[in-house]
């Protein structure tokens, strides 16, 4: 099954670091998908699979972590239903 993945991110935000790392995870795991990028608003890091809203920073407040995308991938590959992701780690913060 084709699967398309896209991340909307703020870029002024400083995510497109958080972008590229997630991209080359995914790539390295599944080096077949494509995944794309388009500028999102304020805070955004919203990760789409397949059109599907399945994680998103505005909701959780968070990045997601790179093996909960993978499973979710490998459940779209699979054709099986994909849950969004609600697990997140925190932004880096610098004291």
């Amino acid at each position: 099954m084709a699967v398309t993945i896209t991340v909307e991110y703020c870029e002024p935000c400083g995510f497109k670091s958080h972008y590229e790392e997630l991209a080359a995870a995914v790539q390295e795991e599944f080096p077949d998908i494509s995944i794309d990028s388009r500028p999102g608003g304020t805070g955004a890091f919203e990760i789409f699979i397949n059109g599907q809203l399945v994680f998103s920073k505005l909701e959780v407040g968070g990045f997601p972590y790179e093996k909960d995308l993978i499973e979710a991938i490998r459940k779209a590959c699979r054709g099986e239903p994909v849950e969004k992701i609600t697990n997140s780690r925190a932004p880096c913060v610098i004291l």
